[in-house]
């Protein structure tokens, strides 16, 4: 079974991604061009036979490494490799890996095409479509960044197999999102399944991805660059980064989760979330395993708020949960805020 989901490009053409056991095409995916990969150590060491077949750069593993510095090395390596502006680049791994491959061929020689195989579920729902590529600088996420959409994003499910369960679950936090967005039916797999039939069921995991993918190409194409609409993918984004800057604990996907089960307590006390939709929404987050609480002081996280890409002078813009499947977007100043959690 394989989906192949459209994006249109701001700039004319489109972005393609194709969900199901698709590995097996790369090749046919690829331009008749010089090829060079980026990836980490880890993904290089589990498909070291099909990295190995390209001229390849491997970078450090982990949020940390998602820096300028890296940018640099990579483009050092580039230099060394005599890259021009006829190769094509391919991220080939998980958030961290495409983030810096999609900034570095967006700003190599003013722009390489490039492509996606995404390795985790976080990547292949999330961070490698849609065309948003970034770095973060002093810990704070993704303050230096380009939007640009990759010719292809593989997402590969049997690559998910040997997924870590806690990488697993930290995926699913994305398409939960997905669901609050804009799919309530995709929502209710959630009552619906358990973790482990997710796991196990590639049809059933197939169908999730395609859906949450397909929430958000729908959003892109809406408002590419995120002058409007598009903010409603940053729901639970907010609050994710705060809490990702204040605590190494979490993983991605996790402070995702934390950050949309306070978006709901937050939706609940403005009024315009009702406290069953809320409670409906934490249920599942708990029910597939993920953390609906920090344990960071409210208000160091309101201090890294401030600080966010997303403020505008004392506001900030808040995506705000009306019901599942229907989000609306406010901006809300800091001094409101700061009063919800007195």
């Amino acid at each position: 079974m394989k989906e192949i989901i459209e994006v249109k490009k701001g700039t004319g053409g489109l972005s393609r991604v194709v969900v199901g056991e698709v590995i097996g095409e790369l090749r046919s995916w690829l331009p008749q061009r010089r090829v060079i990969v980026v990836t980490d150590a880890n993904v290089h060491r589990r498909y070291k036979q099909i990295i190995d077949s390209f001229e390849h750069i491997i970078i450090g593993m982990g949020e940390t490494n998602k820096t300028l510095y890296t940018v640099e090395r990579v483009y050092d390596e580039l230099i060394a490799l005599g890259a021009d502006r006829e190769c094509f680049i391919l991220g080939f791994g998980g958030g961290i890996v495409t983030d810096v491959t999609g900034f570095v061929a967006s700003t190599y020689m003013r722009g390489l095409p490039f492509g996606f195989v995404a390795t985790t579920l976080l990547a292949q729902v999330d961070a490698s479509v849609g065309g948003k590529n970034g770095v973060n600088v002093e810990g704070y996420k993704n303050m230096v960044g380009v939007f640009n959409q990759p010719e292809f994003v593989l997402c590969d499910t049997s690559l998910l197999r040997t997924l870590p369960e806690r990488e697993f679950r930290a995926g699913l936090a994305e398409i939960i999102k997905a669901g609050i967005i804009a799919d309530p039916q995709l929502f209710s797999l959630f009552e619906t399944y358990s973790l482990e039939e997710f796991r196990q069921d590639g049809a059933l995991l197939t169908r999730i991805i395609t859906a949450s993918v397909r929430v958000k190409a729908a959003v892109v194409e809406a408002d590419e660059r995120e002058g409007g609409v598009r903010k409603k993918l940053n729901l639970g984004h907010t609050f994710a980064h705060a809490i990702e800057k204040c605590s190494s604990e979490f993983l991605h996907g996790e402070a995702v989760a934390i950050g949309t089960a306070m978006m709901a307590g937050v939706s609940v006390r403005l009024g315009v979330l009702s406290e069953d939709e809320a409670e409906r929404i934490r249920r599942v987050i708990v029910r597939m395993g993920l953390p609906v609480e920090s344990g960071v002081d409210v208000k160091r996280l309101l201090k890294a708020l401030k600080l966010d890409k997303k403020r505008d002078a004392d506001r900030i813009s808040l995506v705000l949960i009306d019901r599942v499947g229907s989000c609306e977007i406010r901006k809300t100043p800091f001094a409101e805020l700061e009063k919800l959690f007195v």
